[in-house]
């Protein structure tokens, strides 16, 4: 496996050589944007093209035109998509058949977890440059891997996207393919997601400064604590340590080892941006909500509200700039520090007068103890940086009179 990996980053790096100028560029940026009726977010590349974020895809994909470049199943970008074939997908013979040409690859909808095997083609991607402030240039690399799809993969993604951007940890995905080495940009990227619709938050591929304005500019890396990022041989995905989670700054009582991936590769705590609240294992579940429902008994309860179980009558609790005045919640990582969730991330307003504490049950046998999902990442300032394998989180930017929405897209280069 090793091996089909530097043969790919390197297929790679001669393939995308082809740009405009050979100048060391710091870091490219991309806005990001929210769908409320999906809670999903979008990015956009050749400045009019819809991808939709996923932190876990092993690859991106996009609707094709009928003519499309292909790829052999011979190649080493071919054995990289095929060492992710979703089982969720018939089987394809591409990869026994002796006469097999063109590479089939197994594309999937994470909402619908739809399949189908389609060709692995390659495509030009188009973005800003930046110096950290606003975009001042823009850049074309060639020859993006990505699988095409076809258009009824879309169903349930948000209206007029095109297809799906993987930053994940796997070769083909973008988070490698935008960073290569020629260009000097390091193998990182940092995401923003903006908390409301027709804002633009923002993908960084590579290193800092992050200027947002608070009100005057400020690098919002220095707002950033770090903690190891963990690879699951059995998936794509990020994951991170979890060694317990307080609320008002006791942690709930639940065993030590609660947080760890098994020898299968369950349990552990991933991040995701396909799932739009945080979910727990039921046994964790259990304990936080009491938790919680203790901290929180001076407040009047409401009547719930799916998917969420415990609800409060919102006009009883205070306004703060990080939302309302619950009592926060706290992820100690791995690294001792300490993720910390305000009320503008752990409530969601689902009624004019009803908020809900938005965590969700994910039943006894979830896939994960913990899988953090987008709406806890809203207003965050995230760094994944898969050359040191460490994960930068802010807590809320509200706390620090900025958001993600904060970063200047309105200088045109």
């Amino acid at each position: 496996m090793h091996l089909v990996q530097a043969l790919v980053l390197l297929a790679l790096a001669l393939a995308c050589c082809r740009v405009s100028a050979f100048r060391p560029y710091k870091a490219l940026v991309a806005p990001i944007t929210k769908d409320t009726a999906t809670s999903l977010y979008s990015t956009t590349f050749n400045f009019h093209e819809n991808y939709v974020v996923d932190l876990g895809a092993p690859f991106s994909w996009s609707t094709c035109p009928y003519k499309h470049p292909l790829v052999t199943c011979r190649s080493a970008p071919c054995e990289s998509a095929r060492s992710y074939l979703s089982p969720l997908c018939p089987p394809s013979g591409s990869s026994t058949n002796n006469l097999c040409q063109n590479c089939i690859t197994t594309p999937v909808n994470p909402l619908t977890k739809t399949c189908a095997l389609s060709d692995l083609t390659y495509k030009n991607i188009a973005l800003y440059v930046t110096n950290g402030g606003h975009p001042t240039s823009s850049i074309t690399l060639n020859d993006i891997y990505m699988s095409c799809a076809p258009g009824y993969l879309l169903k349930s993604l948000p209206s007029g996207a095109t297809g799906l951007a993987s930053l994940s940890w796997a070769p083909l995905a973008l988070s490698t393919q935008l960073a290569p080495p020629y260009l000097g940009i390091t193998k990182r990227f940092a995401m923003c997601l903006p908390s409301v619709p027709n804002v633009k938050g923002t993908l960084f591929f590579g290193n800092g400064p992050y200027f947002f304005r608070s009100p005057a500019l400020v690098d919002v890396s220095r707002f950033l604590s770090y903690t190891p990022l963990i690879k699951n041989p059995k998936s794509s995905d990020y994951y991170i340590g979890l060694n317990s989670i307080s609320i008002a700054g006791k942690a709930i009582r639940i065993p030590r080892n609660t947080f760890s991936i098994d020898s299968v590769g369950r349990g552990g705590t991933v991040l995701s941006t396909v799932i739009p609240y945080t979910i727990l294992r039921s046994d964790i579940y259990n304990v936080f909500v009491e938790e919680f429902k203790i901290a929180t008994r001076g407040i009047p309860q409401a009547k719930r509200v799916k998917p969420f179980e415990y609800c409060l009558k919102s006009s009883a609790i205070a306004s703060t700039r990080v939302g309302l005045q619950v009592p926060q919640i706290s992820l100690q990582v791995a690294s001792g520090k300490t993720w910390t969730i305000y009320g503008a991330n752990s409530m969601k307003q689902v009624s004019k007068d009803v908020a809900c504490l938005a965590f969700v049950d994910g039943g006894k046998a979830a896939e994960h103890a913990v899988a953090i999902g987008s709406y806890q990442m809203e207003d965050n300032f995230l760094v994944f940086d898969l050359a040191q394998s460490t994960f930068g989180f802010s807590s809320s930017l509200l706390g620090y009179t900025t958001t993600c929405a904060n970063f200047d897209f309105t200088v045109k280069p």
